[in-house]
């Protein structure tokens, strides 16, 4: 039970990662309730809250939620993919949503941006996946439960 319930986690921090990240880098859902997207869209956004140079920053965090998702998607690399998002997450509370509160804009009001409730979320779910690795159901998982058969198989020609 535990491997299938760190896939869940896996798959759905990975459709959310790369969601937001195909937004900045690709135009992805543009429309869909995010707003405009698009490398520019996001450097404009990311310096007026004091993050320069607005381009690179907007291309750093869209290759790490894009790239960084589809590694935790498939569980090569998750526990380093799930630190570099949980970096991500905290630079983002501190220099954007910190300053609106705890919760999201639930009422839409244009004068306030969200604030830190749903990256607290992805925070702890990163965390979590960071302490207990990709599980079984990963690529991660494979390698190290082949290496573990290799050892337990060398172990017995030495005993032998």
């Amino acid at each position: 039970m535990a491997a299938a319930g760190l896939f869940v986690l896996r798959v759905t921090l990975a459709f959310v990662l790369v969601s937001h990240g195909g937004h900045i880098l690709f135009g992805l859902g543009a429309g869909g309730g995010l707003g405009l997207g698009g490398i520019d869209q996001a450097a404009a956004r990311f310096a007026a809250a004091g993050l320069q140079p607005g381009h690179l920053v907007a291309g750093i965090v869209g290759v790490v939620q894009f790239v960084g998702g589809l590694l935790i998607g498939v569980g090569l690399m998750s526990r380093w993919a799930a630190l570099a998002a949980i970096a991500l997450q905290v630079i983002l509370i501190w220099k954007e949503q910190a300053q609106w509160g705890f919760y999201m804009n639930w009422t839409g009001d244009v004068t306030r941006g969200h604030g830190i409730e749903f990256s607290i979320l992805v925070i702890g779910c990163l965390v979590c996946l960071f302490l207990s690795g990709p599980g079984e159901w990963s690529l991660d998982g494979r390698r190290q439960h082949s290496a573990a058969r290799r050892a337990a198989g060398r172990a017995r020609l030495r005993n032998r």
